[in-house]
Formats: structure tokens, sequence, C-alpha cells
């Protein structure tokens, strides 16, 4: 019969029900704790990401590209509903690897497409008014009559600006990218504006210091810059300068006032006169496919393009089945269980791995100097061997040079892909009368293969761009005199594109990017062919 009492055995205590209910609100405390503190660290992250959206909105506002405005408008858009958002738990992993790959692959690829097929380059590199400026600004001439203009050189968050007072009297402003324009609050002192609310007006010793950047400050009177512009020798006055070229805004002409010689405006990024003549600077125009049509028409372009293309691919395949060939050797010899020491061996071995792969070719290039080198003092005797000025010796030492920075990763690849596969197979072969060399023909190798291959197929990739071996040890020479581009014997692709991009007086860049793109759907179809093939052996295997 129950009694309607419980055991004394199963009784909670006050104490213990209260520490529970203790332990349990802590928690609920300290998850709370934690998830205000997320939510904080979000919105701050999100107000620093949202402030420089911003400010790069009203940089895009100013220079009026709409395009990438609106991009940013929508991916930042984006980014704010993902991370409020409490549903969107796989978007909040992928957005900020989307974002970086957007900005970093997508649009680098999508801008040099853009100006591959433009004219952008020495003298083609900005906007048709800046070009019109800077043609009349170079042909300026100090009038001989000129009126004295009263200057103060003013400072603004680091930019220099002109504070002129003219003959009249009326008070005005401007810089070399804003032309004058009247202001009415300028502190006047003798007939002469000397300061202005905002700006800080230098004095005598901040003038000499800044010198040669005030002398060479051109402002337009107008916003015309037929009106001419003022210059100042000495940082005190200022004087009229009026250009020999005008430029005529209705008929989009400029002529030369001297010798009576108009320049059109043809079409093709220069004001061009009836003879050809080009006025330059010109301006940035998209010209269409004539930079790729101009690499493989122009002899003097294609025909060291096409050399320069054979020995890209020669080097790149080469160098892989050198540095594979020798570093699975070594992975072979130093994975026998009978060599003593292959600890210390594999230490040596990945030494050069260890060594940063530009100092390693920079060592070289010393090494194989043809005067006073390692290589040609000690080894030869003194000779003089032109190691890296003579076509095929140049080559032969960046390839060289290559298979000593590039086994060691192939060593370690392959030791580790050869560990990884059942000693039993071994057995088994070597049980049903498989000699060594079948054991690595018949299984080994395949199985090698299989892990090695996607390896391969990146070292190929990385070899077809390997800048940073032809800049330090040839510097793609010796240079190629019959080609119009800035091109060596040893250069490979890329450091071609480098040349006719930023080395020289005449840089091409709508060229170079064209030559990017090539190097771009060149390797993407080796990748995309051979991975494929990478996934047939998979499958055979």
């Amino acid at each position: 019969m129950s009694t309607g009492t419980r055991p004394s055995g199963t009784e909670t205590s006050p104490q213990v029900a209260e520490s529970k209910r203790s332990k349990r609100a802590g928690r609920i405390a300290e998850q709370a704790s934690g998830g205000v503190v997320a939510l904080l660290v979000k919105i701050a992250l999100l107000a620093i990401v949202d402030a420089i959206a911003v400010y790069a909105l009203f940089i895009l506002f100013l220079k009026q590209d709409w395009l990438i405005f609106a991009i940013v408008v929508i991916v930042t858009a984006a980014i704010n509903v993902i991370y409020f958002s409490k549903r969107m738990l796989p978007a909040k992993y992928l957005a900020p690897g989307l974002v970086f790959l957007l900005i970093f692959q997508i649009f680098v690829i999508g801008y040099t497409a853009y100006i591959s097929f433009t004219n952008y380059g020495t003298g083609h590199n900005s906007t048709k008014e800046d070009a019109v400026t800077s043609l009349i600004q170079s042909a300026q001439y100090r009038v001989p009559d000129s009126p004295t203009y009263g200057l103060t050189v003013v400072e603004q968050l680091g930019q220099y600006s002109f504070l002129v007072t003219d003959p009249d009297g009326d008070v005005s402003i401007g810089n070399t990218e804003t032309p004058l324009s009247e202001v009415s609050d300028a502190e006047v002192s003798g007939g002469k504006a000397v300061a202005l609310p905002g700006y800080n007006s230098l004095n005598f010793s901040d003038i000499i210091a800044n010198q040669d950047a005030i002398a060479a400050m051109t402002v337009q009177i107008s916003d015309d810059p037929n009106d001419g512009a003022l210059r100042t020798p000495d940082g005190s006055s200022a004087y009229l300068y009026l250009s020999t070229l005008a430029y005529d805004e209705s008929a989009d002409t400029m002529t030369n006032t001297d010798t009576g010689v108009v320049y059109s405006d043809t079409g093709d990024g220069a004001f061009t006169s009836e003879d050809g003549e080009e006025l330059l600077p010109g301006w940035s125009v998209v010209v269409g496919a004539e930079n790729y049509v101009k690499a493989f028409t122009d002899q003097s372009i294609r025909g060291p393009l096409l050399s320069v293309t054979a020995w890209t691919f020669a080097f790149a395949l080469l160098s892989v089945a050198t540095t594979f060939v020798l570093g699975l050797f070594l992975a072979i010899v130093f994975n026998d269980v009978r060599m003593r020491g292959r600890k210390f061996y594999r230490v040596l071995m990945i030494l050069p791995y260890a060594f940063p792969g530009f100092l390693g070719a920079l060592v070289w290039a010393g090494m194989l100097n043809e005067d006073f080198g390692f290589v040609n003092l000690t080894l030869f005797g003194g000779a003089e061997i032109p190691w890296l000025t003579n076509e095929w010796l140049a080559k032969f030492s960046i390839l060289f040079v290559n298979l000593w920075l590039g086994f060691p990763y192939m060593f370690l690849v392959c030791t580790g892909a050869l560990q990884s596969i059942p000693e039993e197979l071994q057995e088994a072969a070597t049980v049903d009368g498989a000699n060594p060399w079948q054991v690595f023909q018949r299984i080994k190798f395949p199985l090698l293969l299989v892990s090695v291959a996607p390896l391969l197929i990146a070292s190929f990739a990385f070899n077809f761009n390997n800048f940073n071996l032809i800049y330090m040890l040839t510097n793609g020479g010796p240079r190629d005199a019959s080609a119009s581009i800035n091109v060596g014997a040893s250069d490979i692709l890329i450091s071609m594109v480098y040349k006719v991009a930023f080395v020289g007086a005449n840089r091409d860049y709508g060229l170079a990017s064209a030559f990017s793109i090539l190097i771009f759907v060149i390797v993407a179809i080796i990748a995309i062919v051979s991975f494929r093939q990478t996934k047939a052996l998979e499958d055979l295997n």
C-alpha cells in the first residue's frame, strides 16, 4: 500500500535543485553573451565592408563609371542580405570566396580582355579631353606682354593650388586639374590675396622646398584650353601662357597656329594630319581585333611570337619531364629500406626547394657569369663560356637551373605516392614471378600516375608561366634584333608580355593584353584536355 511519500534515496534536495538551476542559467547567459558578441563583431565587419563600398561608390560616381558602380551596389547589398539572414548558412561560407574570385580572377581576366581590344599604351593612355589639354600645354609659350598676376601658393590635402589675384583685383583659385574659379572669401593684403579658408598658404621656405613641383604646375584660365594658362617661375607671381596649338571643338581639329597644319580626329586615338603625322599624346580607343590581327600578320611580331611559343612549350615540357624523372629516381632510391641514412639524404634533397626560387636563380646567374662566374673560373679553368648570352647555352642553363630548383618538389611528391602504395601488391607480384622492373612498370608506375598526374599538370602550368626564373637568370636575352617588339631568344610568353607592357620607351598594353589572353586560352585548353586524360587514368585503375 502506497503511503504517498517518496523514498529518501530518490529525493532531490533543495540545494541540488538550486545548483542545477544556477548552472542552467549560467549556460544560457553564456550562450546569450556569445551571441551578442558574435552579432557585434558581424556588424562591425559589415560596417567596414559598407564603408569601403561607399567610398568606392563615391569615387565611381565622380568618374561616372556606372557599370562598376552598379556591380558594387549589387555585391554590397547581397553581402548584407546574406550575413543578416538566418537562412543562408551555405552562402555565408561561399560569399567571401566568390567575392575574391570575382575581384582577383574574373574581373582581372575580363579587364585584360577589354584592354586587348584597345590601343592602350604609350601615347594612348588617357581620355581625349586629357590629350587635348596635354597637347595644348606641351606647346605653350609665355606671352611677351603678359600681365603679372599676384600669386599665393596654397595647399589642401597634399594638393597645391594657385590663389591668383588678376590685374583687376579679382581673386580666383585653381590647380592642374581644375581651372580658375572666382572666390569671395579670400584674405587680401596689399592688393593681393594671401590666404583662403580651408587652405594652408605656403611660405618662402615651403616654396623653395617644393619649387620643382610648383614650377611644373599649369593652371588653366578657364574651361576652354585655348584661353591659356598660368605658370609661375618663383611662386609669388604668375604669367599668362598661350599655345601654338588651337583646338576647335566644333570641327574636332587641332591647328598649329605657326604652320597652319590642321590635325583631325581620324578615329585612331590621335589627331592626325593629311600626310599621316600624328600628335602625341593621343587617347585610348577601341580598335577591335587589331592587336590579335597584328600579332599573327605582322612578320616582325609573328616570327618572334611563334618562336617564343615553341620555346615556351619546350621549356615547360622539358622542365616537367626532367624534374619528374630525377625526382622519381631519387624517391625510388631513398625509399629502399636497405639505404642507410635515408632521412639525412632526404633532408639534403629538399634544400634547393627550401631556398627561395628567385634567390636561387640570382645565385646561379652569378655562378654562370661569363667573366667571373664560379663555373667558368673554377670548373672550366677560366674559360669564357657564354652560358647566359648565347641563345642555345642560355636555354640549356635555364633548363639546368630549373632542374636544380624543381626536382626536390617532385622528389617529395613521388616519395609520398610510393609510400602510399600497399606492399601487398608488390609481394603478390613477386610471388607470381614478376621482376623488379615489371613490378614498377605494371603496378607502381600506373598507381603513381593516378596521384601525381594532376600535380604534373599543375607543374606544367607553373613552368609555362615561370617568369621569375627567366627574368632573374637571363632577362630573356639575348635580344632578338629583328623583332619590332622587345623580345629575346630565351623569353617565354609571360616574360615577353612583361617586356611589351612595361619595358622600353614604347609600351603597348593592348598588344600585351592580347598575348595574355592567348596564354590564358592555351593553358586552359591544355588543362582541360590533361584533366580529362587523368580522369580516364583513374577509371582505368
